[in-house]
């Protein structure tokens, strides 16, 4: 199960606050926002009860944050499948989850819902998946967003091939929670 976590990075408060992850760095900088950086490094670290007292008083909602609630869009133009997977993944944490069926519904859940990670079926015939992940990592609200394409089974250049064009992760086996579960937890740095 994934539990929220205690301290965090600049992106992953950038994604909490909506905010460019420049804009976080100079909050720690200016000493708006306690934190610590990582000896030997430039990376700064964010305790999760520094970002929620930052937040409150600077009357920032903190509902998402304090629910501890990972948002995930599922666009699959299956409503059976994404629909099944969607409660796999509801068994396993919590989770606010969006489906699309279409790239087009895809990209206004993604405006609507600012998720956290994005699964895609690439074998959907009304998806285009590799738009999709360019118009994810083209939009700076979505830049800290994991996108991961879900597939059948490919071999290791294929793979190779969708993490050079953008995807973060790629699960094999689509009906697989625990596996699209550890490719999240991998790939993207779990807020929650």
């Amino acid at each position: 199960m994934i539990t929220q976590k205690d301290v965090l990075t600049t992106g992953q408060v950038a994604q909490i606050c909506r905010v460019a992850p420049r804009t976080v760095t100079k909050w720690f900088d200016s000493g708006k926002l306690n934190g610590y950086r990582i000896p030997g490094s430039r990376d700064r670290r964010i305790p999760t009860s520094e970002l929620i007292s930052f937040m409150k008083t600077h009357n920032m909602p903190t509902e998402q944050l304090e629910k501890g609630k990972l948002r995930i869009l599922l666009i699959d133009s299956q409503p059976e499948t994404a629909r099944q997977l969607a409660s796999g993944l509801q068994s396993k944490g919590s989770f606010e989850i969006e489906l699309a069926h279409n790239s087009f519904d895809a990209g206004l859940a993604a405006q609507k819902c600012c998720p956290n990670a994005i699964l895609v079926d690439l074998m959907s015939p009304e998806i285009n998946a590799h738009s999709l992940c360019s118009y994810v990592r083209d939009n700076k609200e979505l830049n800290n967003c994991c996108v991961i394409a879900l597939s059948g089974p490919l071999s290791p250049t294929e793979t190779e091939s969708l993490l050079k064009q953008g995807f973060d992760g790629v699960v094999t086996d689509s009906g697989d929670i625990h596996k699209i579960l550890a490719c999240i937890q991998e790939k993207y740095a779990i807020l929650y």
